[in-house]
């Protein structure tokens, strides 16, 4: 496997970065176990952010100095070694300097890598009147943090930050369904030597072909995708692809040509910008829920929580909150009805979970 530099912050790590968001869903005993294997594995980038539940603390209980008196006895890494990056929501200074003590202390260690304003509503810049950049750079001068990034699924907030020379890493959705301006994000991140962190490689779900998806990515020099990892199995695969690489082959490009014509047009990305519902409707998962029942184990999806889930739809008011925030400018209440029509007729078997249902404006 290549090794990948995230443009100005020289950070060289393999191209098969760990996404921590789902160890918040297993145990503390659990998600040790995953990430060192991770480490030993030969993953050495580690993404987590403060929303993410507990998620910087098991990163913290894994390779964070163990306490006085513990039994436990791996070889943790050393920290120059390993590379931590997490995020802040925080919308003001005194929010932002909360947020990265707290995970410093969760982290259990003295600096982070590369810290990241979370899901950036707007390009915070020196002298915008919010503070935000300004403590960024602080926290760097302090030598709290080693890099600069920020993190976003609208497109233009992503090229702009990308373009301005402010931000050292972009972390921005980006898998085999990626279309010309998120490939002209990937361009302009490279003009610009700043480093690109690609999210949601396999889309939020949609995409069940690894291989694939990470063939995909290993086009792309200067692309470090983070993957989504709760399960040992899970990592297992993952970690295969560090001793061989899968290659864009014609297969493999047949296949992807394939589902990007099985997926084009309007549908839900699971992204979550829509939430949270004024009503209470799970939106990123009830959006897409007739690509699941065919792209993903069905019974998981027809359970009675589900069916319980898609009856909210129901309950929809029309305010167009979800539709204005969509960064993919999709119709979501008439998206909604159109899932909750086919989801019903699954359930009563006037549809197949093995046919796929193309859902289009």
């Amino acid at each position: 496997m290549r090794n990948v530099i995230l443009g100005s912050t020289g950070i060289c790590v393999p191209q098969n970065g760990f996404g921590a968001l789902p160890v918040q869903r297993v145990s503390e005993e659990e998600a040790v176990k995953i990430l060192r294997a991770a480490w030993d594995g030969g993953m050495r980038y580690f993404d987590t952010a403060r929303a993410y539940s507990d998620s910087e603390k098991k990163i913290g209980l894994a390779f964070g100095k163990a306490p006085e008196g513990s039994r436990d006895t791996w070889q943790r890494p050393p920290r120059d070694q390993i590379f931590i990056a997490t995020k802040t929501t925080a919308k003001n200074p005194e929010g932002f300097w909360k947020d990265l003590h707290t995970s410093l202390e969760n982290l259990k260690t003295s600096y982070i890598d590369v810290y990241q304003f979370h899901q950036m509503e707007q390009c915070y810049r020196p002298g915008d009147g919010t503070g935000m950049y300004e403590a960024m750079q602080e926290a760097k001068a302090q030598g709290l943090i080693r890099h600069i990034g920020g993190t976003a699924h609208k497109i233009g907030i992503a090229m702009e930050a990308a373009s301005s020379g402010l931000y050292e890493t972009i972390q921005f959705p980006f898998s085999y369904l990626a279309g010309e301006k998120e490939l002209e994000l990937v361009r302009i991140c490279r003009e610009n030597n700043v480093g690109f962190v690609a999210m949601k490689g396999l889309a939020g779900g949609l995409i069940n072909n690894s291989r694939a998806a990470m063939a995909y990515m290993a086009q792309f020099d200067n692309v470090l995708p983070i993957w989504g990892i709760q399960k040992m199995d899970e990592l297992a695969e993952w970690l295969s692809f560090q001793r061989e690489t899968p290659q864009m082959d014609a297969a493999v490009s047949d296949f992807i040509a394939q589902e990007k014509k099985e997926l084009s047009g309007d549908f839900c990305r699971g992204c979550g910008y829509c939430m949270p519902c004024t009503v209470g409707i799970e939106i990123n998962q009830c959006a897409r829920i007739s690509l699941m029942i065919r792209r993903a184990p069905s019974a998981v999806w027809l359970s009675e929580h589900w069916q319980k889930e898609m009856n909210r739809i129901e309950d929809c008011v029309q305010c167009g909150l979800c539709s204005s925030r969509c960064p993919y400018e999709l119709d979501t209440p008439a998206l909604l009805r159109r899932n909750l029509a086919d989801y019903r007729a699954v359930l009563a078997g006037e549809a197949s979970v093995q046919e796929h249902v193309h859902l289009k404006h």
